[in-house]
């Protein structure tokens, strides 16, 4: 037993041995830290062209650029680069570049070159030319950020612009006139022609224009009920702004147009019946994505006076959602007696109760689903003696349809009782129907007539050219005025009557002898000119040349 012990003690006493060796050896194979794990790096820096100091430095292995930099106290302007990059982990004699930048901002003026403009003139004989307004040029006010790199220019870009002064175009009028037969009208006849605006009196060759700065965009372009104010939008010079509202008067006596300070007008501004300079309209909101806004679809009245006083607006309406579609808008349409204000958006018709400031809704409509950008309202007019409300209505294709996609568009009625009468089936979606003015009938009575366009393939409306029909007021006996068969159709658009009959010279043959008669005729945009065309002979005429005409009014 004791020599058990005593082989025991001696077992761990070698053992112990055995490990301080090994120790001892591990000891002496162990390098000093700050040494052998260290590496040496160079820092170099430019700047403004010249080569600084570089510096040498020791950093431990795994460890990165940015750590390097904080080691030898340099620190980096926000637009610096440094090549290898922050995050790299640094290696054996890395070579590390600071290069240093810097920006400076510079103010420059550029002129801005007019443009010169063009403008056909149908009074002056065809290729002479005549100078209406001098070009001047504008000029511009550009702030530049200049980035330097070691003390070199590497890059220039316009940071902000500011127009100091507007270019003034240079305008040119050049006669176009052409043998065309001069009529007499009644009224005014309004048109834009390539953005600026032109008016007839009295005669077809009575033409003058009203505003030449090609600005006109045609979202509002109307004559007021006498004739003489023209109210209209111009595109807008501001950024981020679509159109303002402007006034005019058509007899010349004032040279400068009024600002109405209203603007973002897109589907509705008009001048209320029986009232004098005083105006209704409704705001969109500016967008970047298509179709371009946010409908408010509100309502406000403006009044204002020839010396330029404007009042405050009026809120009818506040800005609403306006149902299904409500971004695309709202339209309005005046009743010729003022009484009544109807509305029509993609869901819904009914009249504006300017009392209440509410909505009073007449008839849901089923909403067509366009698959595009915009939205299909329809048009709505008042017959002339302010009773009925015409308009196109969307018929579902069987009583599955609720995507909105049937072809079926019907001009249809809105009397007293508020239930919708169908007229005239299958026309298209952009019928436009509109009533003439009062016409005496042979009984002695007053009675109306009904122009509409009808889609040439009524199946595919959205897509077709159309052709100008009238009808009875309850849409019997429809015929066909213009284009003849054969000819193209005309694009969609608004028809416009002569506010009262035109008279026209009529020869008859067999007594060689001549008479006047009385004749409603209507005004139509084909081919860019203005066709005047009479309803009972179903005559047409050509009155512009110039294929520029967008818009027409006549009052």
């Amino acid at each position: 037993m004791r020599l058990y012990h005593f082989l025991e003690h001696i077992g761990i006493f070698i053992y112990i041995g055995v490990s301080c060796i090994f120790l001892l050896l591990l000891s002496s194979c162990t390098v000093n830290p700050s040494t052998a794990d260290q590496i040496t790096i160079k820092i170099e820096s430019v700047t403004d062209g010249s080569l600084m100091t570089p510096q040498t430095i020791q950093m431990p292995l795994g460890s990165t650029v940015q750590e390097a930099l904080e080691r030898a106290n340099i620190s980096l302007g926000i637009l610096d680069r440094v090549i290898p990059p922050l995050y790299n982990e640094v290696s054996k004699d890395m070579r590390v570049q600071i290069i240093r930048r810097r920006e400076e901002f510079e103010q420059k003026k550029n002129l801005l070159p007019f443009e010169k403009q063009i403008v056909k003139n149908l009074n002056l004989p065809e290729g002479e030319m005549m100078l209406i307004q001098a070009g001047e040029n504008g000029v511009e006010e550009i702030t530049l950020r200049i980035i330097f790199e070691n003390g070199k220019e590497i890059s220039e870009q316009v940071v902000k612009s500011v127009i100091i002064e507007e270019a003034v175009p240079e305008i040119v009028m050049v006669g176009s006139q052409q043998p065309f037969t001069t009529l007499p009208i009644p009224g005014h006849i309004a048109y834009i022609s390539g953005g600026n605006a032109w008016v007839m009196v009295e005669s077809t060759a009575e033409r003058r224009p009203l505003i030449i700065n090609g600005k006109l965009d045609g979202r509002v372009f109307l004559l007021s009920p006498d004739g003489e104010w023209l109210l209209y939008t111009q595109k807008a010079d501001e950024e981020g702004q679509i159109n303002t509202l402007w006034a005019i008067k058509t007899d010349g006596s004032s040279e400068k147009p009024l600002y109405l300070e209203a603007k973002n007008i897109v589907h509705f501004a008009s001048w209320l019946p029986n009232s004098k300079l005083r105006i209704a309209f409704s705001t969109v909101e500016p967008r970047s994505t298509p179709p371009g806004w946010q409908a408010n679809n509100d309502l406000f009245f403006l009044d204002f006076s020839e010396n330029g006083w404007i009042s405050k607006k009026n809120e009818v309406l506040s800005a609403q959602v306006g149902g299904v579609y409500g971004w695309w808008g709202t339209m309005f349409t005046w009743a010729p007696d003022g009484s009544q204000l109807a509305y029509s958006r993609a869901d819904q018709i009914g009249l504006v109760s300017i009392t209440e400031k509410n909505l009073i809704p007449l008839l849901d409509s089923n909403p067509v689903q366009t698959y595009g950008d915009w939205a299909w309202i329809t048009y709505l007019s008042w017959s002339p003696d302010s009773k009925l409300l015409y308009f196109v209505e969307h018929h579902k294709q069987g009583e599955q349809d609720t995507e909105g996609t049937s072809p079926n568009f019907d001009i249809a009625a809105i009397p007293s009782s508020a239930i919708p009468v169908s007229l005239i089936s299958q026309t298209g979606m952009f019928a436009y129907p509109s009533p003439s003015p009062f016409i005496r009938e042979e009984s002695g009575e007053n009675g109306y007539m009904i122009a509409y366009l009808q889609a040439i393939t009524p199946e595919q409306s959205q897509n077709s050219r159309y052709q100008l029909y009238v009808a009875d007021r309850d849409g019997s006996d429809k015929q066909l005025l213009f284009p003849q068969e054969g000819m193209p159709g005309v694009e969609p658009q608004n028809i416009v009557w002569s506010p009262q009959p035109i008279y026209g010279k009529i020869t008859m043959q067999e007594t060689q002898t001549s008479s006047q008669t009385t004749e409603h005729a209507l005004t139509i945009i084909y081919q860019g000119d203005i066709w005047l065309i009479e309803v009972k002979s179903g005559k047409a005429r050509q009155i512009t040349a110039d294929g520029l005409v967008s818009k027409i009014d006549w009052k």
